[in-house]
């Protein structure tokens, strides 16, 4: 496995974005086991304790839980809870942004509907 780090964010961080998104794109499903600290570390050739930091926010926010002995697990409602705050921040964050953008470009929903790209489960 390789990745590309950014410079500009702490590892543990992005690491702990990587395993939210696999969680949000159903790539890990509730009660599905995280790789190991020591796979991690070693597939992407970083520090085992920059993953456990990035592991242990994840247990902070609720989204994975510790079984001793076993290792860790995506908890129930993982994903709700994490759609429901990416929403959140989305909406206070992000939206304002780009729906100013969407003004000065003169783009409304019609225009931005059909030129968006199709994907295979959002065709009709």
């Amino acid at each position: 496995m390789s990745i590309t780090w950014n410079d500009s964010v702490p590892i543990y961080r992005q690491l702990r974005e990587r395993v939210v998104a696999m969680i949000l794109d159903g790539a890990l499903n509730e009660g599905d086991p995280l790789p190991s600290v020591r796979q991690v570390a070693a597939d992407f050739q970083i520090n085992p304790l920059t993953v456990s930091k990035a592991y242990q926010e994840l247990v902070d926010d609720q989204l994975v839980e510790k079984r001793r002995g076993l290792g860790m697990f995506v908890t129930d409602g993982a994903r709700e809870a994490l759609l429901k705050s990416e929403r959140e921040r989305f909406l206070r964050e992000e939206w304002p942004t780009l729906y100013a953008r969407l003004q000065r470009l003169g783009l409304d929903l019609k225009t931005l509907l059909r030129e968006a790209p199709q994907d295979s489960e959002n065709q009709s």
